[in-house]
C-alpha cells in the first residue's frame, strides 16, 4: 500500500509531463497502478491515516528530529521494511540489524524507534551474529521513502526534502547513525623499514564506512563536508583505483571530531 503523500507526488509528477515509465522507474510503481491513480483521483487520499504525520493534507515531518535522523542512518545502512508476514493486511516492519559485537546499539536503536514513533512496539529477534530490532505499521514507506523493490544499491538512493532538512539540522546524528550501521573506528598499523633491519611501528585510529550503493556513501560524505570533516575515498593497494563504496576518514583533527560526536559502538 503507498501512502497517500506518494500518490500525490506521482500524480503532480504525471501531470507534469512526466511519462508513465519515467515515474515508474523513479518511483518503483507499476504504470497500471499509476494510470488507475490518475483516473480516478479519489484514491489518492484513500486510507489516510490521521496518525501519520506525513499523511495530513499538510504533510508534517517527525517531530524528534534527533532520534529520525539517527533512525535514517541506521535504515540506509542496515535497515529495510518488509510485510509484517502473512496476513499482515498491509501492516509493514521497519527491520533494522543491529551487530551482537555493540550490544549498546541495540538499546540505542529501539529508542529511536520509539521515539519517532512512540504509539508502535518495538521488539527484538536474535539471530546468527546480529539482532534484529522492529516495528509493525502501515506507513513506515512514509518515514522512509526510500523504500523500494530490490536492493538499495540497485536503485537510486536520494533524501526528500523533509528529509534532508533534518539532515541539515541535524547532520552530526545522520553521520553517527550511518557509522553505527556500516562504519567503524579501527586502529591502523603502519610498519616501517629503519636502518639495521629495524622496523618501527606507527599506530593511529581511523574511521571507515563501507556502501554498496554510491548513493549512500555521497549522503555521507555531502554530510561530512558540511561538518567540515577531512575523508577520502579508500584507495585499492593493489590497483591504485579508488573505490567509491569505502570512504576512510583517517586525519588526526578530522577523527577527534568524529570521536566527539560518533563514539564507539559501544
Amino acid at each position: 500500500m503507498y501512502a497517500p503523500h506518494i500518490r500525490r507526488s506521482a500524480v503532480d509528477m504525471l501531470n507534469s509531463g512526466i511519462s508513465y515509465s519515467e515515474v515508474s522507474r523513479r518511483l518503483g510503481i507499476n504504470r497500471a497502478t499509476l494510470r488507475t491513480w490518475r483516473t480516478d483521483p479519489s484514491l489518492i487520499d484513500k486510507h489516510r491515516d490521521s496518525s501519520c504525520p506525513l499523511c495530513e493534507p499538510i504533510p508534517r515531518p517527525p517531530a524528534d528530529t534527533e532520534a529520525y535522523s539517527y533512525l535514517l542512518g541506521l535504515y540506509l545502512g542496515d535497515g529495510c521494511i518488509t510485510p509484517a508476514g502473512d496476513g499482515s493486511r498491509g501492516v509493514l516492519r521497519l527491520r533494522i540489524l543491529c551487530s551482537d559485537s555493540w550490544p549498546g546499539l541495540v538499546e540505542e536503536c529501539s529508542s529511536s524507534i520509539t521515539r519517532v514513533r512512540p504509539d508502535r512496539a518495538v521488539r527484538t529477534t536474535p539471530s546468527t551474529g546480529c539482532t534484529e530490532v522492529y516495528g509493525d505499521w502501515k506507513h513506515w514507506p512514509c518515514l522512509f521513502p526510500q523504500h523500494g523493490p530490490g536492493k538499495k544499491h540497485h536503485r537510486t538512493i536520494a533524501l526528500a526534502g523533509w528529509q534532508q532538512e533534518i539532515v541539515d539540522e541535524q547532520p552530526e546524528t545522520f553521520v553517527r547513525g550511518l557509522i553505527h550501521s556500516d562504519g567503524c573506528r579501527v586502529v591502523n598499523r603502519i610498519r616501517k623499514k629503519l636502518p639495521e633491519s629495524r622496523v618501527k611501528v606507527y599506530e593511529y585510529p581511523r574511521y571507515h564506512f563501507t556502501n554498496a550503493s554510491t548513493d549512500i556513501v555521497g549522503l555521507l560524505t555531502a554530510t561530512l563536508d558540511r561538518l567540515d570533516v577531512a575523508w577520502r575515498s579508500h584507495v585499492k593497494v593493489q590497483t591504485g583505483i579508488h573505490d567509491q563504496t569505502v570512504v576512510s576518514i583517517s586525519r588526526k583533527d578530522a577523527v577527534a571530531r568524529m570521536d566527539a560526536f560518533v563514539g564507539p559502538k559501544y
